[in-house]
């Protein structure tokens, strides 16, 4: 089966995979699984170790990211479309508890529009249930 990872699902099994609970971690180690991030999550990655450093200690350029992210963890890159997109363009999004980040929300598209199941710690993605995502939650 194939799953879509969010963002900080990847930064967990990279530089601290004890927050991940039996479960995502079962999902994970999973041989016949298929995971995935979207090209959104590469973008956050690379943005946050640029404007923040993050990571330093793990990796010595962003470059060294994306390079983990494929051949080190496996993981399959998705691109953005325009399927992906419009998917985007009509989400009814959580504006109520305050969710309003654009990326978030492109990779709970990217996760309807392909039809995968969504990893993530965000306790604000359950909103997006009612509108079909399939979220598997890494609580604690």
């Amino acid at each position: 089966m194939r799953y879509l990872l969010d963002t900080n699902i990847f930064v967990y099994l990279a530089t601290d995979p004890e927050l991940l609970n039996a479960d995502v971690q079962a999902i994970i180690q999973d041989p016949d699984n298929i995971l995935c991030m979207s090209m959104e999550s590469i973008k956050e990655l690379v943005v946050a170790y640029r404007r923040k450093g993050l990571w330093a200690k793990r990796w010595r350029t962003p470059e060294d990211i994306i390079d983990s992210v494929m051949n080190e963890y496996f993981i399959e890159v998705l691109p953005i479309h325009e399927e992906h997109m419009r998917t985007f363009a009509h989400l009814t999004t959580n504006d109520a508890q305050g969710h309003t980040d654009p990326s978030d929300h492109l990779i709970i598209s990217h996760a309807l529009t392909e039809r995968m199941p969504l990893i993530s710690s965000d306790r604000l993605f359950a909103f997006y249930r009612n509108q079909g995502l399939d979220l598997i939650v890494n609580y604690k």
